[in-house]
């Protein structure tokens, strides 16, 4: 830690908090993103899952992980500072977001979720929040606690317990253990319609409510449009009245057709015939006018305010400088 110096409290994840700081070594800002451990037991998965996956990709469009340090009782991971994220562009009342833009930023969160896939990773918890902006503009995903390495020939058992409500694919909501990396489309489905109507498309307050919203949406499921459906886990504990599904017309009344056209070949109940980020790449969507704008163009958020501080939590972080020092982990 001795390369480091701490400006204040950035924020706090799903694991533990974030601070800013500057790596004295290049003078460039860092995220701190301090885990609580148990010093008596093994790096919780959710850590090493985080810490594998980040150290596999390398890419423009996936947060940079630059270090891993134990501190005391703490794993803390060292990532590339990105001030903003998407989920406050969309928020910013005083901002536009025109489809142009809104291509952009797609095309950057398929362009790394494309190269997650590849890498044969599932990312599972893509949302709005977990998608960060630099100060040039360029979109990177984070957050990889929830990822996962898949297989296709091996057919593995997943936690079904993933992705935040809004972004949760059907298959998860009636508790899919089998599922595969287009979960992860669903969410960027559910995201590029956000970015268009400046609110969530699914915004159930519990689970049950939430598929209530999907299936009274995209009309009721069956066998035919979704094979497998019967033999889901939680298929027969809950019952929905019949409904049919809306038009894409009605349910983002503010996008054109060719939007709602790839839209609609992202956001269905098959997850074997649900568009992949490679597919959504070569979509028209990205081809017809308005065409993706430059990462220039792109909304300018104001700069972020200072970090915050929290003087118990910096006393408490810094007194494990003083701690027995411990080899980097892995």
């Amino acid at each position: 830690m001795e390369n480091y110096k701490l400006l204040g409290r950035a924020g706090e994840g799903a694991h533990g908090f974030v601070f800013k700081a500057k790596d004295l070594r290049n003078e460039n800002e860092v995220a701190l993103k301090k885990i609580a451990i148990n010093p008596d037991l093994e790096i919780p998965n959710n850590v090493m899952r985080e810490i594998l996956a980040l150290r596999v990709l390398k890419y423009a469009h996936i947060v940079k992980l630059t270090e891993v340090l134990s501190v005391g009782s703490y794993v803390v991971l060292a990532m590339e500072y990105l001030p903003w994220s998407l989920y406050e562009v969309i928020k910013d009342k005083n901002t536009t977001l025109n489809l142009a833009q809104i291509k952009t930023y797609s095309k950057m969160i398929l362009k790394g979720l494309h190269y997650m896939h590849y890498h044969h990773i599932m990312h599972r918890d893509l949302k709005p929040s977990n998608l960060l902006i630099g100060r040039k503009g360029i979109l990177k995903i984070a957050d990889f606690g929830l990822a996962r390495i898949y297989d296709h020939e091996k057919k593995r058992l997943y936690s079904h317990q993933v992705a935040t409500r809004w972004y949760r694919s059907p298959e998860l909501l009636y508790g899919s253990r089998t599922y595969n990396k287009s979960v992860d489309m669903w969410s960027v489905g559910c995201i590029i319609a956000e970015m268009i109507e400046r609110k969530p498309l699914f915004p159930g307050e519990t689970d049950i409510e939430q598929l209530a919203i999907v299936l009274g949406t995209l009309g009721t499921p069956t066998s035919d449009n979704w094979p497998g459906l019967t033999q889901l886990p939680d298929y027969n504990k809950i019952s929905f009245s019949h409904s049919e599904p809306k038009k894409w017309s009605v349910i983002i009344p503010d996008a054109d057709y060719i939007t709602l056209n790839l839209l609609s070949k992202i956001l269905i109940y098959d997850q074997n015939k649900r568009c992949t980020a490679k597919e959504a790449l070569q979509d028209r969507f990205f081809r017809e006018k308005p065409f993706p704008c430059r990462i220039s163009q792109l909304p300018k958020l104001d700069e972020p305010n200072e970090p915050t501080w929290n003087f118990d939590e910096f006393d408490e972080f810094l007194g494990h400088m003083n701690d027995e020092p411990k080899p980097e982990l892995l």
